[in-house]
């Protein structure tokens, strides 16, 4: 019976130390994930730095009249807001009376910038898009000189004109990069179909409208679509006809060497000659 007992006795000791273990393993590993989460706590960063931004509560086409119903805030990070938006709608809507068209095509949630907008009581035409100190200049084209069907309003092109310089025909590169803001009378950036255009707007400096002025009425104009990062300049660029059929001018021919001046001829002298008892004299006439 003693052994019996003492075998008991043994057995439950050492299931209450195991016991004992795992339960002080238990506490451990908790203490361990607390003190984890504490310093992962400690180590998070700072919070973000948040401001209010109107963004549009649905989607917006090209030529919509913004309404209040059209915007609502939202909380955008401070350090990466879109440069032009506003914080109010008070902001964008000023006025009853105002009327704000949108110049082009804005999704849900996306903010309002003063680039897709135009100013207060403006119409979405060529006029909203001019920056200060450009003009509109309108340049007739047809399919071939008008990159058929591939240009719309925001496109930039360089401009070509081929006609004579002299007797020879030629063509030249007269202004590069220039920005499209309407084709025909289509100043929708967002618009999806091609147009065969038959006049488009350019953007210009009263300098470059005058070059294209003078170039339209003196000769043909032709465009060239750049490509949308494409901000290579130009530089001097003309093609005449003997560059196309590969006719090589001759070199300047040498300047003949100067001739020696001729020796001044002698004075003549005049002689008289007499003759006396059959004897011929000569003697100077002076």
């Amino acid at each position: 019976m003693r052994i019996v007992f003492l075998l008991v006795l043994a057995l439950g000791i050492g299931l209450a130390g195991f016991a004992v273990y795992v339960v002080s393993n238990q506490f451990e590993t908790r203490d361990q994930q607390l003190a984890r989460i504490q310093q992962m706590q400690q180590q998070a960063p700072p919070p973000i730095e948040t401001v209010d931004v109107i963004v549009a509560a649905k989607e917006l086409s090209y030529g919509d009249i913004l309404t209040a119903n059209d915007l609502k805030v939202a909380v955008w990070p401070a350090e990466f807001q879109p440069e032009g938006v506003f914080d109010s709608a008070a902001a964008i809507l000023e006025a009853v009376d105002d009327r704000i068209i949108v110049l082009r095509a804005i999704d849900v949630n996306e903010p309002i910038t003063t680039k897709k907008i135009t100013g207060f009581g403006l119409d979405a035409g060529v006029a909203a898009r001019l920056e200060a100190g450009k003009r509109a200049f309108t340049i007739r084209v047809d399919v071939a000189s008008g990159v058929s069907g591939f240009l719309t309003p925001g496109d930039r092109v360089d401009v070509f004109w081929t006609g004579r310089d002299g007797r020879s025909p030629v063509t030249r590169l007269i202004l590069d990069g220039i920005r499209l803001i309407a084709v025909d009378q289509t100043a929708n950036q967002d618009t999806n179909r091609p147009i065969i255009a038959r006049t488009i707007t350019v953007e210009a400096t009263p300098q470059e409208a005058a070059i294209l002025a003078q170039a339209q009425s003196s000769g043909k104009l032709s465009l060239s679509l750049r490509g949308i990062s494409d901000t290579t300049v130009g530089g001097a660029v003309e093609v005449s006809q003997d560059d196309i059929v590969g006719r090589v001018a001759p070199p300047p021919s040498e300047p003949e060497p100067e001739a020696e001046p001729e020796p001044e001829p002698e004075p003549v002298q005049r002689t008289i000659r007499i003759r006396r008892a059959g004897e011929l004299s000569i003697v100077p006439a002076d």
